[in-house]
């Protein structure tokens, strides 16, 4: 099967397992086999941004020379720089419209 987006195409018996369950009330979804959250459970929590790694994308982009070579001075791993930049940047927008 094609993967797209990192996943596999689900097969039809998934689906329509899937959509029965949608169908269900929360009420009748039985979770007797999953225990309650307790204190020492959430002190163990990990915040899921610092486990989630986005997938990259191989573009081809143009930046004026003077950043590139400013990227550069900062050593190996420019590439990573200038994805860190554009994440702040995009978290402190989203931040913003929130």
């Amino acid at each position: 099967m094609k993967q797209e987006n990192g996943f596999s195409p689900m097969d039809e018996d998934t689906k329509k397992r899937l959509a029965a369950l949608a169908e269900m009330s929360d009420s009748d979804i039985d979770t007797s086999d999953i225990g309650e959250w307790t204190d020492e459970d959430f002190s163990k929590a990990v915040p899921f941004h610092d486990i989630y790694r986005p997938r990259k994308e191989q573009i081809t982009t143009r930046i004026d020379a003077d950043v590139l070579v400013w990227l550069k001075s900062h050593g190996k791993g420019y590439q990573t720089l200038l994805n860190d930049l554009l994440r702040k940047e995009m978290m402190e927008e989203l931040e913003k419209t929130g």
